[in-house]
């Protein structure tokens, strides 16, 4: 949803520039510059996107871009808005492994550079060269797990019109060349750069191997999801216009694989088990939702864990008068507890991998509470219409809201292993 990204972006820009007398010297503010301070930040943490030819909205390479939107960078990051992690810091768990965010102190930081007029500083001070960002053309596990993929498969190609509504394709693709069944370790997907804008989101079944999007999953420690050959697999990919045609828009997949003599200890029958927080009308999965106009709202659905469970991550998924998701545990025992809350803005799709000891380690009978908010005013600047009664749907301007949970099921003997290590760990550390 780059296109509501850049539209927020510039109407923030225009409404923060014009509450702004001027980034004059602010009396006690901090001796911060661009070159020394603030570079080092936006090069860690922000440049990857904001470049020429990423998906953010301007370049924050050098000073001369940067400048001109200092108002809306101290905003975002403020608000943080930016970079994208929306986890609710209030509540739940807070430590993740691939947590985005800023520290209070860079916030800080930014926040005295534009306070104090937003200087330039010695550019002699400017952190060395960037990285090589990614082209788009390499897969982004590629580096971490130290090899290229095993295995690669894509979709036919779909012509996507210029304008009009959604689009879904959803064609079967048969899995060939493989010679016997493989153990999958992590797969990523990616939609192809020349139909990259135009890719909305996509999954493939059997297994959810993941989605242009949301681009990879790594499974949990001792993990795996089996594929065999001639296994057929499923896209369903959704396109939405962009005002010029793309006649050959596809999406790829790739698998990396565990060793061939290994067998994982805990084999999954899919990559992620979606969760939804309405209730199901009918055996065909149709659900309930209703949302009035000019109103907010919630839904909430309860799930009953039949075994003994260990959840590694968490993503969520709402359309445009989505606010945020929750998930919820009420033990056995009666306690309840908040395990994850978030915000949700539409242009982005993140997973929230938990770090390792605070992954959530839930009992038989454990049930999950799963609520997810909803506003339809005109205080919700992503709605497109606040008239308008909004049901279930899969097009965007319609609604639906589910969560995805990487989730492992246990049985009793390693579950009380884990909880007592956990224990153990807890006792070491004080």
């Amino acid at each position: 949803m780059r296109t509501i990204y850049v539209a927020i972006a510039l109407a923030l820009l225009g409404t923060l520039a014009n509450s702004t007398p001027a980034l004059a010297q602010a009396e006690g503010s901090r001796d911060v510059t661009f070159s020394r301070d603030v570079a080092p930040i936006l090069q860690a943490n922000c440049q990857e996107c904001h470049r020429p030819g990423g998906i953010g909205p301007m370049s924050l390479l050098t000073y001369e871009a940067a400048r001109p939107f200092a108002p809306l960078i101290k905003h975002q990051v403020e608000t943080r808005t930016m970079p994208p992690w929306h986890v609710d810091r209030t509540i739940g768990i807070q430590d993740y492994q691939n947590d985005l965010s800023l520290s209070a102190d860079e916030i800080s930081t930014i926040v005295a550079w534009v306070d104090a007029g937003a200087p330039e500083g010695n550019p002699a001070d400017l952190p060395e060269s960037p990285p090589d960002w990614p082209d788009g053309a390499s897969w982004l596990l590629q580096d971490e797990l130290g090899r290229p993929p095993d295995y690669v498969f894509r979709s036919p190609e779909f012509h996507v019109e210029d304008t009009g509504l959604d689009q879904w394709f959803e064609p079967d693709v048969v899995l060939e060349g493989l010679d016997e069944p493989r153990w999958i370790m992590a797969t990523e997907s990616r939609p192809a750069l020349h139909s990259r804008e135009v890719t909305h989101h996509g999954n493939t079944s059997i297994s959810k191997f993941g989605g242009p999007g949301t681009p990879f999953d790594l499974y949990p420690d001792e993990s795996g999801l089996l594929v065999e050959p001639g296994q057929t697999v499923t896209f369903n990919l959704h396109y939405f216009p962009r005002g010029h045609e793309v006649e050959d828009a596809y999406a790829e997949v790739a698998l990396w694989f565990y060793p061939r003599d290994y067998e994982p200890k805990y084999k999954l029958q899919a990559a992620t088990r979606i969760f939804s927080s309405y209730k199901e009308l009918d055996t065909e999965g149709s659900q309930t939702m209703l949302i009035a106009p000019h109103s907010t709202g919630i839904t909430q659905n309860y799930h009953v864990l039949e075994e003994p469970s260990w959840i590694w991550s968490i993503r969520g998924h709402q359309h445009l008068r989505g606010t945020g998701q929750s998930l919820e545990a009420i033990y056995p025992d009666g306690s309840r507890e908040v395990l994850t809350k978030y915000n949700w803005l539409h242009a982005w799709s993140l997973t929230y991998i938990y770090d390792e000891p605070v992954q959530p380690l839930l009992p038989k009978g454990t049930v999950l509470v799963l609520t997810s908010y909803y506003d339809n005013t005109a205080d919700n600047p992503s709605n497109p219409d606040p008239d308008q009664w909004v049901v279930h749907g899969r097009r965007t301007g319609s609604e639906m809201s589910h969560i995805h949970l990487q989730i492992v099921p246990l049985d009793q003997a390693d579950f009380d292993q884990r909880i007592a290590a956990r224990k153990q760990n807890d006792v070491a550390g004080g």
